[in-house]
């Protein structure tokens, strides 16, 4: 036998594969405390409860409950002593702080956001893509005393639900799409309801390309509804969205367009704006 083989003993597991499963036991831990700390994030300022996060993560309650304390040890977490709900901890805002000198473009967006509420009177909001998600980051209220409080900074949506979200998921290639709308099957439905099937989806984001902009009549929750209009990065990809809300009878089918036309062309100067920073 050559001295450069190695063979086996009977019932023992091959080097290389203990170390395949280390690494996909190691992914998949970090899969799950970037999930709890989504979960967290996505429930500020409020935080949640262990039962939450175990819903909103899929999780056994027993795993998350683990997860959360190991994080509130290091500081990423913190529990309230009162209600025992879960937040988001220190060690998170200062790695914040680093990175918003990298990647914070809300300065850049702040003032087309309070532009769009002065001009139109409705709530408008400020969104960025992350991965198969958008995250509100930025809100203004408008003068209209009635308002939709459907969104708020830090929320999340899967793409193809909020107006943010249609307009970024409708500027994507097509064969993007596909993937994005094929691997959910009928999950939006399911959570969201049966107005967000894959084929719904689609006619949206159809007459998204058409008019520009997209429109969510009250898909979300009955009577408030959403336009929003994609903001570009300098590779021409959707990478943001600004987006106005407000209940049914302020964005009537004569007042659309009008709405559509000021979301898009701040969404121009937006996307002009970080181009240049970027």
């Amino acid at each position: 036998m050559s001295g450069s083989a190695h063979p086996v003993a009977r019932g023992q597991r091959p080097v290389h594969n203990v170390a395949t499963a280390a690494t996909v036991d190691g992914a998949q831990v970090v899969g799950r405390i970037a999930a709890v700390l989504r979960a967290v994030s996505a429930a500020m300022p409020g935080g949640l409860t262990t039962a939450e996060a175990a819903a909103a993560t899929g999780l056994a309650r027993s795993t998350a409950h683990r997860l959360l304390t190991a994080l509130v040890a290091d500081g990423f977490l913190d529990r309230e002593a009162d209600d025992g709900r879960w937040c988001l901890g220190p060690e998170l805002y200062l790695m914040g702080t680093v990175a918003a000198e990298r990647y914070d473009v809300t300065g850049v967006a702040r003032a087309a956001v309070r532009s769009l509420a002065a001009a139109t009177g409705e709530s408008a909001f400020f969104s960025a893509r992350r991965g198969d998600e958008t995250v509100c980051l930025l809100r203004e209220e408008g003068s209209f005393p009635i308002r939709s409080f459907v969104l708020y900074e830090g929320i999340r949506f899967p793409l193809g639900v909020a107006s943010a979200g249609l307009a970024l998921l409708a500027h994507l290639p097509g064969a993007e799409v596909d993937r994005y709308l094929d691997g959910r099957g009928d999950a939006l439905a399911d959570q969201f309801g049966a107005a967000h099937t894959a084929d719904a989806i689609r006619r949206r984001i159809a007459m998204t390309r058409r008019v520009g902009y997209a429109v969510n009549p009250g898909l979300i929750v009955e009577g408030s509804w959403g336009m929003g209009a994609a903001v570009f990065d300098r590779t021409g990809a959707p990478a943001w969205a600004l987006s106005l809300t407000g209940i049914e009878p302020r964005f009537s089918a004569s007042r659309r367009p009008e709405l559509g036309r000021l979301l898009l062309e701040h969404a121009h100067a937006v996307g002009a704006r970080l181009a240049q920073r970027h």
